[in-house]
């Protein structure tokens, strides 16, 4: 294998991340927290038949350069070429993570009304949790029907921060 996945560390205000990038597309902006990282890194491997690199590359100085200006309040949008590896089902799900707006909320079972299996909440919500590419592809903004925070890969804590980064940059 001589493919490779470039990654970078990246400190936000609300946890450790971890960045790659992939032929000049982010394919990687996950949380360092608990075990769940270990199983995404598995999968873009074998996904991707690629070696994990330490190191820089322009789209993860890009997606650094962003994700700076959405924890600064400065940006609501990332327009970033990005590589989803899964299934097909795991790639309709994050396609359709990339439509909720900015500062809204879209429960498990909404999602999957929106990606016409309105019986697949829980595939839907193992897809959510399977999203290699937080907050670029928004699964934060997905909650439970009795609108409260449910988990996520960076831990409720960090879930409701970007939360009310997102509401308190709206409202502004």
């Amino acid at each position: 294998m001589n493919k490779v996945i470039k990654i970078q560390s990246y400190f936000s205000p609300c946890g450790e991340m971890l960045l790659g990038s992939y032929e000049g597309k982010l394919c990687l902006c996950d949380w360092q927290k608990g075990k769940r990282h270990h199983l995404v890194n598995k999968r873009l491997c074998e996904g991707l038949q690629a070696n994990i690199e330490t190191g820089e590359s322009d789209v993860i100085n890009e997606a650094i350069n962003r994700l700076n200006e959405y924890f600064a309040s400065k940006r609501t949008q990332f327009n970033m070429p990005l590589l989803f590896v899964g299934t097909d089902f795991q790639k309709s799900v994050w396609n359709e993570l990339l439509k909720i707006p900015f500062g809204v909320t879209w429960s498990y079972a909404e999602l999957s009304r929106r990606i016409n299996n309105p019986k697949a909440v829980r595939a839907v919500a193992n897809a959510n949790g399977a999203n290699a590419i937080s907050i670029f592809v928004p699964c934060h903004r997905v909650i439970g029907s009795n609108n409260l925070l449910t988990g996520y890969g960076g831990g409720l804590a960090a879930k409701e921060f970007l939360l009310n980064l997102e509401k308190k940059i709206v409202s502004v």
